[in-house]
């Protein structure tokens, strides 16, 4: 009988090369001929929008901040090396616990508090409903709605908007699945064009609901394409979500602008009044980056539909077989269950089980209907006789996966 620990061996140089993969997606991103961005060069309706230069404008934002009332401890500073790619770092040592930065709930949006202030003059309510019924899933996605209708709002009052330096400090190029094209989504594996489509049709969804002028915002605004998706990705690539005391996505300018690390040495949260607090949660050394976590590092591909980026660091990846959901839908696994290892080519036992319920499926109905039961009862001892005995079939068809998956990124990077 073959142990799982067993069967892992003579994947390892292969799994290995599957590093490849998630870099090389990232060599795609700045192609010109599949992704779109926001215009630089805004179209500009008089005394409305707010006239963006070509670099971000971040210390005008953190003075703005401070005069409002944010707090840090001494050595925090924002840091860029020169790509306009800005982020946070401390030039002292910070011990774990420590509060860095503090920002008053009166900088915060609030998706629950944008409710109450446009409950009167904003028909929201009509068009959140036309929302749902768009997509029932979207209702889920109203907290992130109302952020982006703030952001509009807060946008067509250019300079006379509490909000614009805040505002003027962003990036306008994006290159996660909002600003992907048909021609990119072909590109990617199948898991991560999946969750990139999910992001832009979420997004479409938002602007058909918009245009349909329930809400008393500018047609000049909400009808420019580039405007309305650079403030769809503010809200969308800026947001942290809390559940109490009720579910709701808030942003804090300046700790929006700490980056994400697969090991965050700290992490953002809000009392019950929406101020936010940034704590070290690790000892954090003089010129170091300050990091927080924006996802599970062990499956990074949301991230990449999300963020647009691929972290680098973690130890585990995620098997993208999404050729497989029948057979993950069966034996009730969860997508972060189907994980390789990277450091030692461990392959987790979810992603054994779904490729030979393939092959057994494909084989033998029957033989498939008991590896399933087994599977669902926990019945380990039957499980690992299936194994045995169609372990030749099921390497060679993870083989065959991972080899798709690198022939793919050969034909990207080329």
């Amino acid at each position: 009988m073959i142990s799982m620990s067993t069967r892992c061996v003579p994947l390892l140089s292969v799994l290995l090369l599957l590093l490849a993969f998630r870099n090389g997606v990232s060599f795609l991103l700045p192609s010109a001929s599949c992704i779109t961005t926001s215009s630089k060069s805004r179209a500009t309706v008089t005394n409305t929008l707010l006239n963006y230069s070509q670099q971000r404008d971040v210390y005008t934002m953190e003075a703005w901040a401070i005069e409002n009332g944010y707090q840090k401890v001494d050595g925090v500073e924002l840091y860029s090396e020169g790509d306009d790619d800005w982020s946070m770092m401390t030039n002292t040592d910070i011990p774990a616990g420590t509060t860095i930065m503090f920002i008053p709930s009166t900088l915060v949006l609030s998706s629950d508090a944008i409710v109450k202030e446009y409950g009167s003059n904003f028909d929201l309510e009509l068009t959140e409903n036309a929302l749902k019924q768009m997509e029932r899933d979207l209702a889920k996605r109203l907290p992130l709605f109302r952020l982006l209708v703030k952001i509009l709002a807060e946008y067509e009052k250019g300079e006379n908007s509490f909000y614009a330096p805040w505002i003027n400090s962003f990036p306008t190029q994006y290159y996660n699945g909002v600003s992907m094209t048909d021609a990119c989504f072909a590109c990617l594996p199948p898991y991560a064009a999946l969750l990139s489509m999910n992001e832009r049709n979420a997004y479409s969804r938002f602007l058909n609901a918009i245009r349909k002028g329930f809400l008393p915002l500018n047609p000049d605004v909400t009808g420019d394409d580039s405007v309305m998706k650079f403030a769809y990705n503010v809200a969308l690539t800026r947001f942290h979500e809390v559940f109490e005391p009720t579910r709701q996505k808030l942003i804090a300018p300046m700790a929006d602008m700490i980056n994400h690390s697969s090991e965050p040495n700290a992490e953002i949260s809000f009392d019950t009044e929406n101020n936010c607090y940034v704590t070290a949660i690790a000892d954090i050394y003089a010129g170091s980056p300050l990091s927080v976590s924006l996802g599970d590092p062990t499956d990074p591909t949301p991230l990449f539909a999300k963020y647009g980026f691929l972290p680098t660091g973690c130890n585990t990846i995620f098997c993208k077989a999404i050729h497989l959901e029948p057979q993950i839908n069966e034996l009730g696994y969860e997508f972060n269950q189907l994980l390789f290892q990277t450091d030692t080519g461990e392959v987790y036992p979810a992603v054994w089980d779904i490729f030979l319920l393939k092959i057994l499926h494909d084989y033998d109905a029957d033989l498939a209907s008991q590896f399933t039961m087994a599977c669902q009862n926990s019945d380990e001892a039957t499980k690992e006789t299936f194994h045995s005995n169609y372990f030749a079939y099921t390497l060679e068809a993870l083989r065959e996966h991972v080899y798709s998956i690198l022939k793919d990124v050969d034909q990207m990077t080329m």
